[in-house]
């Protein structure tokens, strides 16, 4: 059976384990909407932003609409790892001139606090499943990150020169940024930052592989 604990007035609602959302779902109140419903995902919860005025009824309703929404959305947006393997293939191409060719990339569900790894030694990539549902741009900034240290090991100007070929690398480190400080649970923008302890060799984590 759900569970929820709504607030009155403007403040903040929690379901968990509906039918339709079996996440953790904040519902949150706000005077300044009047029609529009908003949707997105801070760390482990589902956020559904709502105008004040409405009703239980309304707010179950669109708790449901907009978490099967979002679902849908993320579906659409989570390639497969032979996919992924390809739009690793095209960044090289497009951004580091085809030099960098990894053995493997795939996602993997233990990456910690990361959002992926590499491996140069054996040209192995991983890319954490957290990075599943964000927007394109950040992905591939992500795939960039580790393909560059197929060239470049640790993080060395050469290493800082390379990725600057990719114009959102800005952007996307400062959305992943976002997603650490609303408690994601990465560190902060580099993919794989606390990989360069001895700056050659192995860029991934000392966890086994999912």
């Amino acid at each position: 059976m759900s569970r929820a604990q709504i607030g009155r007035g403007v403040g903040a609602g929690r379901y968990r384990a509906g039918v339709h959302a079996p996440e953790l779902v904040e519902v949150r109140r706000s005077r300044k909407r009047v029609r529009t419903v908003s949707a997105w995902r801070e760390g482990e919860r589902t956020v559904i932003a709502i105008p004040a005025q409405f009703s239980r009824a309304q707010e179950k309703e669109w708790v449901n609409r907009m978490v099967t929404r979002l679902a849908a959305q993320e579906q659409r947006r989570r390639p497969s790892d032979r996919q992924l393997a390809d739009r690793a293939a095209e960044l090289s191409a497009r951004y580091l001139a085809g030099r960098a060719v990894p053995t493997s990339v795939r996602w993997s569900s233990n990456q910690g606090k990361r959002w992926g790894s590499c491996t140069p030694s054996d040209g192995t990539i991983r890319i954490s499943d957290r990075v599943r549902g964000m927007p394109r741009w950040v992905l591939d900034y992500v795939l960039l990150h580790e393909l560059t240290h197929l060239l470049h090991a640790g993080h060395t100007p050469q290493f800082w020169a390379a990725l600057d070929a990719y114009p959102r690398t800005e952007r996307a480190r400062g959305f992943l940024e976002g997603h650490a400080y609303r408690g994601d649970g990465a560190d902060d923008a580099d993919p794989d930052d606390a990989a360069d302890v001895d700056g050659v060799g192995d860029e991934s984590t000392d966890a086994p592989d999912a």
